[in-house]
């Protein structure tokens, strides 16, 4: 019998190969699988891209007969249902796997368990929750799409050691170096979509694209919260090829003459519920989710970013420190969140600090973040 030392070593290297596809699965998650024969790895493989074959299906075409009587383990609960490529369950079955390993139950509603009865229907030994808080923590985004209706959040900030974010005339490019804007790419492309908001699309007229990042990828889908559709259609997100993989947020009451001028150019309008005079945040959480967006990352000023920090829809801040100050004109990174005293405070823990060239990557995770459904 295959000792829990044993399980949890292949699963380590089943959770490994689900991030070679991290940035590349919208809106499907990343999973890793391998198939495990004699105590030696005859097959593995991970999910490449939508519609591509799962990670099962490719580590048993890889094991070939060898799959027979051999134990698979899977990053996440097989599907059972027909998609764009047939169940899972049904190729592990057919290949005589003996045993199924699984870190972690599906929390989609069409899975939520029902691939792990069919395996156990059919014969095959299953065992699951082998690492699961490893696997919740690499699944993180798709877990909070499927629990809490709302994507997995980071918003990324860049400051001086002072906590400016900007000058007193809103300029911010560029307050870190080149390595730190260089890691802040491969967090754009680890990212399902990016969200701005008007003020950065009009100050900076961002092109909010993944560079110097090897591998082909999923562009993230480009989100930008205009209200009342003030911005000038002249930005770079509006005109092609940008244009096609941009989204504009606005309120309901958002002229239509402004809505149509943006469609033509082949942007998409997405007309949500407004709070406080501007977009929700909450709403814009769900209607990202609904678009398959389980990870998103916030580039936004202090303005955006701290309204979605205020409705507890921010789990992650990553912020990049500068060895440079500017004193009281410039702008603070955080705006108001409405606690009056130390002891209000909203509370974190710092997960990781790294040096990035000459500045320094602070990451912090929101303790007690409000999930809204």
């Amino acid at each position: 019998m295959p000792s829990r030392a044993l399980d949890e070593r292949f699963m380590q290297r089943a959770l490994r190969l689900a991030e070679r596809g991290r940035g590349r699965t919208r809106p499907n998650p990343v999973v890793g699988a391998i198939v495990v024969r004699a105590g030696r790895v005859v097959g593995e493989g991970w999910h490449r891209a939508a519609g591509l074959p799962h990670a099962e299906v490719e580590a048993i075409r890889r094991a070939g007969t060898r799959a027979r009587g051999a134990t698979l383990y899977v990053s996440l609960e097989p599907c059972a249902h027909i998609g764009r490529t047939p169940p899972c369950t049904e190729a592990i079955i057919a290949a005589g796997i003996r045993r199924c390993v699984v870190a972690m139950r599906d929390p989609h509603r069409i899975v939520d368990g029902k691939g792990l009865r069919t395996l156990r229907a059919a014969g095959v030994e299953v065992e699951a929750g082998v690492l699961e808080a490893a696997a919740r923590q690499v699944l993180s985004g798709y877990v909070t799409a499927h629990d809490s209706a709302r994507p997995r959040t980071t918003w990324k900030v860049a400051v001086t050691l002072d906590g400016r974010s900007a000058d007193r005339r809103g300029r911010s490019q560029w307050i870190t170096g080149p390595i730190a804007r260089r890691q802040v790419q491969r967090m754009r492309a680890a990212s399902d979509a990016i969200v701005i908001g008007s003020g950065t699309a009009r100050a900076d007229d961002p092109r909010l694209t993944v560079r110097g990042v090897a591998g082909r990828r999923l562009a993230p889908l480009r989100v930008v919260c205009d209200s009342h559709l003030g911005l000038p259609l002249t930005l770079r997100l509006f005109q092609p090829p940008l244009a096609r993989g941009t989204v504009v947020v606005c309120r309901r009451d958002a002229a239509p003459s402004r809505v149509a001028a943006l469609e033509r150019r082949g942007v998409q309008v997405w007309r949500l519920a407004s709070a406080r005079g501007g977009v929700s945040p909450r709403s814009l959480a769900r209607r990202l989710a609904r678009a398959g967006c389980h990870d998103v990352l916030i580039e936004s000023g202090p303005r955006l970013g701290s309204a979605w920090l205020k409705a507890g829809l921010v789990d992650r801040v990553a912020c990049f420190i500068a060895p440079r100050l500017l004193g009281a004109p410039g702008v603070p990174w955080c705006g108001p969140l409405g606690h009056a005293s130390l002891a209000d405070a909203m509370a974190g823990k710092i997960v990781r600090v790294s040096r990035v060239g000459d500045d320094v990557l602070l990451e912090m995770e929101i303790a007690h973040v409000h999930r809204t459904g």
